[in-house]
């Protein structure tokens, strides 16, 4: 009897834990050292025009927030503390997503509680070492560069640009191969839709490439909004363009 009342006790406090059904979504945020009665903006962009449109909003009371809703698919939104210098971009999806809100450096604020939110850090911070190279490069030769400018030393000027250039390309093409590697090994992220979207919006990509990725994809991800665009933009793309000789009848295939 004892082992039945402690399995109903657990599968109890599971059940009432779980906060949120299918379909729905609930931010809880920490912002320490804010004042109550902030405003919090949940936000997304107008597909067509590009503004940022509000969703619902939150006051600060106690340091806390929660905002709770129902939710279709993965999508990016934001979140706008009021009178904060720029947004909190995060996925909004099912869920529970927790908010830790950095009031002096808004871009420090951090998001976690869900897959893609989690996979969203973590290919963000792998990203950000690819992009040091350059931050480091400037931070080093700012000055270098500033006497050289005020001295007019074509000299050093041009020596620094062209190191810089080099160090461009070379992240230029490591991110490259991040994003292929990602999509590659994470078909069930909604990253990993996003990727390959970017993709098809380069001129030089691989389209078969783009396609084997795409096949890869995991069933939740393809019917997402951007994974549809992608299905759309690879069929446009293998069409023959408009104005194409077609081969003559009878010729070998």
């Amino acid at each position: 009897m004892k082992k039945i009342f402690f399995l109903l006790t657990a599968s109890i406090a599971i059940i009432s834990c779980n906060k949120v059904k299918n379909g729905e979504y609930l931010i809880t945020g920490t912002a320490k050292g804010i004042e109550n009665g902030k405003t919090i903006i949940l936000q997304t962009q107008d597909q067509t025009t590009g503004a940022l449109i509000s969703l619902d909003t939150a006051k600060v009371e106690n340091g806390k927030f929660e905002i709770k809703g129902k939710v279709t698919e993965p999508a990016f939104h934001t979140l706008q503390l009021q009178g904060a210098q720029g947004p909190i971009p995060f996925i909004l999806e099912t869920g529970e997503i927790t908010v830790v809100v950095d009031k002096d450096s808004i871009h420090k604020s951090k998001i976690s509680g869900t897959y893609n939110n989690d996979e969203y850090v973590k290919f963000n911070d792998e990203l950000m070492k690819v992009q040091k190279k350059l931050v480091d490069f400037q931070k080093k030769n700012t000055a270098a560069m500033n006497t050289a400018q005020q001295a007019k030393d074509t000299t050093v000027i041009n020596g620094l640009m062209k190191e810089f250039m080099k160090i461009q390309g070379d992240v230029q093409t490591e991110t490259k191969a991040k994003y292929t590697t990602y999509a590659e090994s994470h078909p069930k992220s909604f990253i990993s839709a996003l990727i390959i979207k970017g993709m098809l919006n380069d001129p030089s990509t691989d389209l078969k490439k783009a396609e084997a990725l795409y096949a890869s994809l995991d069933e939740s991800v393809k019917n997402t909004k951007p994974g549809k665009e992608i299905k759309e933009k690879i069929g446009q793309m293998k069409m023959p363009a408009v104005g194409a000789t077609a081969p003559p009848v009878g010729s070998a295939k």
